[in-house]
């Protein structure tokens, strides 16, 4: 049977939060013969016991599973660091800015990568009045679109969901705009 917690990541979340093995026996109702066994892997949680392990550590039960925890260095919110993430199942289009664990339908979703963009997905943005006009040359069938535009700049984010055979097209407010980010569902995450 496959191991859904590692003794390691328990006793090294235990330690990072300054508990012995006794406060944390305490905290969620077992022995700490029981926290001793499941350090030393002679033992595992009960999976009942995830969402408790996980509240003790201040951790979520998917970075408990992984054994790695999310330390967000963007503690200044600063929207240029923001990450963006597609569900393969849904589409479903999720933003954060900074790190974090992100799940769609069961699945752990990892951050896009932004490429920069290339001759089959080039964005062009044109200003009229205090609006960017942003375009993307590219097909808007129903098996190959483009799924979302977004404008990221310093403080805000303004971000517009495209769905198939529509045009690729968006309109947004100038204001401190950096940089703009558009996904592809088949070929991946741009940037301009």
């Amino acid at each position: 049977m496959d191991q859904y917690v590692t003794g390691t990541t328990i006793r090294t979340l235990r330690e990072n939060n300054k508990m012995t093995q006794l406060q944390l026996a305490e905290t969620l109702g077992v022995s700490d013969k029981t926290i001793s066994k499941w350090e030393t892997g002679r033992g595992y949680p009960d999976i009942t016991l995830l969402e408790p392990i996980a509240k003790a550590f201040q951790v979520s039960v998917t970075e408990l599973i992984s054994g790695n925890t999310i330390r967000n260095a963007n503690v200044s919110a600063n929207m240029l660091r923001s990450k963006f993430y597609v569900c393969p199942v849904c589409g479903n289009v999720i933003h954060s800015m900074g790190e974090a664990v992100i799940q769609c339908h069961g699945i752990v979703l990892n951050a896009l990568e932004a490429e920069p963009a290339d001759d089959q997905h080039k964005l062009s943005a044109e200003r009229v009045e205090d609006e960017y006009y942003v375009t993307v040359d590219h097909p808007m069938t129903k098996d190959h679109y483009i799924s979302f535009i977004a404008a990221v700049g310093p403080d805000k984010i303004q971000m517009i969901k495209l769905y198939p055979e529509w045009n690729a097209e968006a309109r947004f407010k100038i204001s401190l705009v950096k940089k703009f980010f558009f996904y592809c569902n088949r070929d991946g995450f741009f940037e301009t």
